[in-house]
């Protein structure tokens, strides 16, 4: 397998991941080649520590934190079985729109972090979810209890997650089937013609940013977003957003790639123009069948009070 897009949520403990080292990464140490790709899941001294153990090889080779790549190695990961950690309950207020034994919806604040991360061991969702219920599912180990599914730190908005492995099997299942509704609104740059349309365009990482995600063919997962025009202001448009898929970033992704990414976006946005602190992007409205009664459940969320103030100042500009 060579390196593509992963969403590190669905890289279980003990599995591994490959990759073919482009010729653009060569003479690139392996510890900052393989954070790179991981992103800010995993420290570099946490990846130092891998190598040293032989979790990450070259060529199935075991390698030393210096080694310097060369075009076409293969690097390999095997994460290590999760060692006991201990997730503090934090009493943080929840915005809860529904709950039950078997799943709870929340409507998540913008800065909030879903899970536990390097840099981020606590005031997570998973924190407050800890003290809120009394259950969670352990399908995505330790430090992911219930969680189903992420959002963006700076994206507000509705998320579930599920209260045990029955739930969190249907939900998942549900997810991959691109059965459940998420819809989005977006404030973005420009003035988008077209009252509807789709972006069918496979998401990857950038191989010049690894941070990033971009539109590109090789090594890259289909990706459909369809949009709709909710309200023009000139220079900026307000969309509503459908997800045929759930890639890493998407909806910022296709957005910047139409030409119209998304006000206040730290990583695809315009440095020019209107100021937010991060991406004007909500998670409205979500819809799933109820993993137990089989009921489809269908929520919605407001637009969070900094995006409404933002909405009206450019009505009255």
């Amino acid at each position: 397998m060579t390196h593509n897009e992963e969403n590190w949520l669905d890289l279980e403990e003990g599995t591994g991941q490959e990759w073919t080292v482009e010729p653009e990464s060569a003479r690139e140490r392996i510890d900052k080649y393989v954070k790179s790709i991981t992103g800010d899941e995993y420290s570099r001294s946490q990846i130092q520590l891998w190598i040293e153990n032989g979790n990450i090889a070259v060529n199935g080779e075991q390698v030393k934190s210096n080694y310097k790549m060369n075009a076409g190695d293969t690097v390999t990961l095997t994460i290590p079985d999760a060692q006991p950690v201990e997730i503090v309950p934090e009493a943080i207020p929840l915005d809860v729109y529904y709950e039950d034994s078997d799943v709870i919806v929340v409507n998540k604040q913008r800065g909030m972090v879903v899970h536990p991360a390097p840099g981020h061991a606590s005031g997570t969702l998973v924190n407050a979810l800890m003290h809120h219920c009394k259950d969670l599912s352990g399908i995505n180990g330790e430090l992911r209890p219930g969680i189903v599914h992420r959002i963006d730190k700076d994206t507000s908005g509705l998320l579930m997650a599920a209260k045990n492995d029955m739930a969190h099997a249907s939900l998942a299942a549900q997810l991959k089937e691109h059965s459940v509704t998420r819809k989005y609104y977006a404030l973005v740059h420009g003035h988008v013609s077209h009252d509807q349309g789709t972006v069918d365009a496979p998401i990857g990482r950038d191989p010049h940013d690894r941070k990033m995600y971009t539109v590109i063919e090789r090594n890259s997962k289909p990706a459909v977003t369809h949009f709709q025009v909710v309200e023009r202001f000139g220079d900026y448009t307000l969309l509503e957003l459908k997800l045929e898929t759930g890639r890493t970033h998407q909806i910022r992704v296709h957005m910047k790639f139409i030409g119209h990414p998304l006000v206040g976006d730290p990583l695809y946005g315009r440095s020019k123009g209107i100021k937010m602190q991060g991406q004007a992007l909500h998670a409205a409205v979500l819809g799933f069948v109820h993993p137990a009664n089989g009921e489809y459940k269908e929520f919605s969320a407001p637009l969070p009070d900094d995006m409404e103030e933002l909405l009206h100042s450019l009505r009255n500009r």
